[in-house]
């Protein structure tokens, strides 16, 4: 699951693509209401996942990032925020053990 979430930031952050490829299969890239950040649903392994740009206009840490011009991408599985990639570096968030998913 790691690569796979690497490969969706790279695809939407970096090569800033309308539509993410995994393996087959195809998942547009939206603009959120709002905000008009990027987003997309994706399934890897039966699981439905979100990653979204992360809003430069909050408070935490890695809001303060992308200010700076780093591209952050946060992913949620189930309501819960799962992982992170900034700038093409993974980080997983305790939700990851706790819903028991996989590398």
């Amino acid at each position: 699951m790691s690569e796979t979430l690497s490969a969706v930031w790279q695809q939407v952050m970096v090569e800033k693509k309308r539509s993410v490829e995994l393996g087959e299969q195809a998942y547009p890239v939206r603009k959120t209401r709002g905000k008009g950040l990027r987003a997309v649903e994706f399934d890897h392994e039966g699981r439905r996942i979100t990653g979204i740009e992360q809003n430069p206009r909050t408070r935490s840490r890695w809001a303060e990032l992308a200010r700076q011009g780093k591209r952050v991408m946060q992913f949620s599985y189930l309501g819960q925020y799962i992982a992170n990639v900034c700038e093409g570096k993974l980080l997983r968030y305790p939700a990851w053990n706790a819903l028991e998913l996989p590398d």
